[in-house]
């Protein structure tokens, strides 16, 4: 059976959490990135889907101040051979992110790797405002902006097993819905209390490993 690897992106495929970083430069005193937000986040009374709306409202950016700050981050160098070795094994790889589409487009784009598909909430940038919009949210848990779990369920209707790649909270719906988990640092943790099942990765130098020995019957 062919797999299909759904990696989270910030933390994830980018091993900085580039929205996280956005939110903190371009808001009054990092206040969209600050721990008021983030603890209504962890105890349940915001979903990412507020959150994204609430850090984006505090924000004063341009489009183009935007573009040249995530540009100063990178991807895991070890995803792009990942991505090739993946693909030549007839197994699909697809980013999903609950930050925002510019930053994951222009940062796949640099790194050779325009033609992975990704999904993820959309930017609208007016003047020094952002407006996020959440393309996919109608058909999620009613809580993300981008519910991983529907993508898992879109690629296991196509008829592939779906392995989420992730390091944190926002890829809890994801890894609950998948036949595999790949998880680190809060995923990781979360998986152990929760008792789902998860391989721990570092870099996607694990990663490949890990999914060639799937491949070749292994484990």
């Amino acid at each position: 059976m062919r797999f299909a690897y759904l990696c989270d992106f910030d933390g994830t495929v980018s091993p900085s959490d580039i929205g996280a970083a956005l939110a903190k430069r371009f808001s009054p005193d990092g206040r969209a990135e600050g721990a008021e937000l983030l603890a209504r986040w962890f105890r349940g009374e915001l979903g990412h889907r507020e959150l994204t709306e609430a850090q984006c409202g505090l924000l004063s950016v341009t489009a183009e101040e935007a573009l040249a700050f995530t540009r100063g981050f990178a991807l895991d160098p070890h995803f792009a051979p990942f991505v090739r070795e993946a693909e030549s094994r007839g197994d699909a790889v697809m980013v999903l992110s609950e930050g925002l589409d510019f930053y994951v487009a222009d940062q796949l784009g640099r790194a050779g790797l325009a033609g992975v598909p990704f999904a993820a909430n959309v930017a609208r940038f007016e003047g020094r405002r952002v407006v996020p919009e959440f393309p996919y949210a109608a058909e999620g848990c009613g809580s993300c902006g981008n519910c991983k779990a529907v993508h898992v369920r879109r690629w296991r209707e196509r008829g592939h097993a779906t392995v989420l790649v992730g390091d944190g909270l926002s890829d809890r719906c994801g890894a609950r819905e998948a036949d595999r988990v790949l998880a680190r640092r809060d995923l990781l943790a979360w998986c152990r209390t929760e008792r789902i099942a998860a391989d721990p990765f570092e870099s996607f130098q694990d990663v490949a490993g890990i999914t060639r020995a799937w491949a070749d019957g292994r484990r």
